[in-house]
């Protein structure tokens, strides 16, 4: 099982408002080069705009700082966690990826969603639908993108999205195309858009719902004539390593029911490095291949290269 890092953007008002955003972003740029050094396998960060719990602290936008980080990385594969589908036209977005996956060097993985936080969408004007309205929009956009980068000419004429005769070059440096992730546990449809157009999935739940929510979308592969084993399965973590887990316990934000399902505390990566390491182990049980791991105390670069001293080994494979 591969750990990535879970990269802040200041979602968690890791960044208060009053202080430098200069200085800011250079936080986030340490991090990500700790990241790096300390031997995590990818970065995924988030695409929001606002924190979760309101006020005005600085939030950076995901695609100018992962194009940012591209250049200040070499090694480390980069992601969103995910890009909302309604915040941009689906054949920019395809556009924006590939070019960036061309700033990369072919370290890319496009994840995309179809938008939860109604807030956000209120504060910034655009339209919130309906749950089943979003995830027909998003089947789209993965029709569209996959055939903007594999395809010579990409014309697309549906309910929510049309394309005409595009050719939009470069289409990245990845082959066949930039891998895609498609993030969400929807059962019916979320998981059979995976079966039929992603190469990675991301479900953000408790291991042992994880493991039935893989089974679902292991039929759905079979439905459609997928092998199960070209999906890459993704989960989400939430780290405060502490010397008791009683400590590690009462550090948990109030804003984690919002992101993190159920009792984080009884299956989070909260507490001892024993306990970690036992729930490590649980998840890579439920069948995850790769954890993407946020840390409370994330702007603390001596917490990063602990925990990867624990439990990375040279290859980027949890130890457990």
């Amino acid at each position: 099982m591969k750990l990535s890092l879970f990269l802040p953007t200041g979602t968690s008002s890791e960044f208060p408002g009053a202080s430098d955003p200069v200085a800011a972003f250079t936080t986030i740029r340490d991090i990500a080069r700790t990241a790096e050094e300390c031997g995590f396998h990818a970065l995924w960060a988030p695409d929001h705009f606002v924190p979760f719990g309101g006020g005005a602290d600085h939030v950076f936008e995901v695609w100018t700082t992962l194009a940012a980080l591209a250049r200040e990385t070499n090694r480390i594969r980069l992601g969103q966690m995910v890009t909302a589908n309604g915040y941009r036209n689906p054949a920019l977005q395809a556009k924006m990826a590939s070019t960036l996956d061309v700033i990369s060097d072919g370290r890319l993985t496009f994840g995309v969603g179809a938008g939860w936080f109604e807030q956000e969408y209120a504060a910034f004007g655009y339209d919130f639908p309906p749950a089943p309205e979003r995830l027909r929009q998003l089947r789209e956009t993965l029709q569209i993108v996959r055939s903007i980068w594999t395809e010579p000419s990409a014309t697309f004429d549906g309910r929510h999205y049309r394309v005409q005769s595009l050719t939009a070059r470069p289409t990245g440096v990845q082959t066949p195309h930039v891998p895609i992730m498609v993030a969400g546990g929807g059962e019916k449809v979320t998981l059979r858009l995976v079966a039929e157009y992603a190469d990675y999935c991301n479900v953000q739940e408790p291991p042992e719902e994880v493991a039935r929510k893989f089974g679902v979308l292991a039929q759905h592969c079979a439905d459609v004539g997928r092998d199960f084993s070209t999906i890459t399965k993704t989960s989400t973590g939430y780290c405060i390593l502490a010397d008791s887990d009683a400590e590690a316990r009462a550090q948990i934000p109030p804003w984690a029911p919002m992101v993190f399902p159920g009792e984080l505390a009884d299956y989070g990566l909260v507490g001892t490095v024993e306990t970690i390491r036992e729930r490590l182990a649980v998840w890579e049980r439920a069948g995850v291949d790769e954890l993407i791991v946020a840390f409370q105390q994330v702007t603390d670069l001596a917490v990063l290269r602990r925990f990867a001293a624990e439990f990375i080994d040279d290859q980027g494979d949890a130890t457990t």
